[in-house]
């Protein structure tokens, strides 16, 4: 295992004494998307939970893993040299800080449009890490997980029984679509023991505002979900799989039917957790509402209609553990 350098953090962000142990989740939806029934799986998983995991999904392994070593190389460098790569305005290499709100976490990042004509120079001044080859390597990433992206919504549509079938895809796909990618890493925290504490929390609990987020990381826990009965549970690594995330804005288009899981990472003493997320956007000027074709009967609008680029500006203002969406509700709307 590489241990890799710890972010220079000068304060410790939230600590929870009252988390026991990790108690594994091992309900988590599987969907193997090779199979002909997992059109409605998909439907249920996001029905019940707002987050599965996908087996047989056809992304290289070869591009998931040039993809973490050339992670690995980056976030090993001093910090000096990464801060090179920063400050994250929204793009670039981010430490300690989340968001412009006052957000902090056990954590440093570095965020990528994922437009091809986005500039990497950003890199060119990090010591041993070639600009070039992150930008070659994070596009085929992305592109494999785009694909795959759009499949899980083509049969989500389908398992609704919405025509036509990219009506959720198409707007990943758009040339504008407002997509993002994050490469997040979590160093070993060796104060937590000093501090007889349990867990600290790397990224705290939170939604995700776009249509779809693919997670993937390397061998180390630390994803935490919130059930429904209110409990926090820890999602078992799979570092050959994916995990797939409902956002906010897939919840306002099947007006409150799936809706967006709020998750949190905690890291540890002793292991580094890398992750790796695509989060497929709309084009900034896309309305977003619910689809005519998911109200049943009488059944009226709980959201008011919005931007995506309304939804972003807002949600960038808020705190992370928020609900985002409040605003856009209609009166009544629970």
């Amino acid at each position: 295992m590489v241990v890799l350098t710890e972010p220079d953090i000068d304060h410790l962000p939230i600590i929870i004494n009252s988390c026991k142990s990790p108690s594994f989740f091992n309900d988590i939806p599987v969907i193997d998307l090779s199979k002909p029934d997992s059109k409605n799986l998909i439907v249920k998983a996001c029905e019940e939970f707002g987050f599965f995991k996908v087996v047989n999904h056809d992304v290289p392994m070869e591009f998931i893993s040039k993809l973490e070593s050339e992670a690995i190389k980056f976030f090993s460098s001093p910090l000096s040299e990464k801060l090179k790569a920063g400050p994250a305005d929204p793009f670039g290499y981010g430490n300690k800080q989340i968001g412009q709100s006052g957000d902090i976490g056990w954590v440093e990042y570095i965020l990528l449009s994922t437009n091809s004509e986005f500039n990497y120079q950003k890199f060119a001044s990090v010591l041993g890490v070639n600009p070039e080859n992150i930008r070659d390597v994070v596009n085929d990433y992305v592109s494999a997980v785009k694909k795959m992206s759009c499949e899980i919504l083509e049969k989500l549509a389908e398992g609704l029984k919405i025509h036509p079938t990219n009506v959720f895809s198409k707007l990943l796909m758009d040339e504008k679509s407002d997509s993002v990618f994050r490469l997040n890493h979590y160093p070993p925290c060796p104060d937590i023991q000093e501090l007889n504490a349990k867990n600290l929390i790397g990224f705290g609990e939170h939604t995700d505002p776009q249509i779809i987020s693919v997670l993937r990381s390397n061998n180390t826990s630390g994803l935490q979900i919130l059930l429904k009965n209110g409990n926090w549970f820890s999602v078992p690594p799979d570092q050959n799989s994916f995990f797939i995330n409902v956002g906010d804005s897939l919840q306002v288009m099947t007006n409150g039917r799936f809706k967006s899981v709020k998750h949190r990472v905690l890291t540890n003493s002793v292991k580094s957790r890398l992750s790796m997320i695509y989060f497929g956007g709309p084009p900034l000027s896309e309305k977003i509402a619910p689809l005519p074709s998911l109200m049943e009967g009488e059944e009226s609008s709980l959201y008011k209609e919005f931007t995506w680029f309304e939804y972003k500006k807002s949600a960038f203002k808020s705190r992370l553990a928020e609900n985002r969406l409040t605003l856009f509700e209609k009166f009544g709307a629970s």
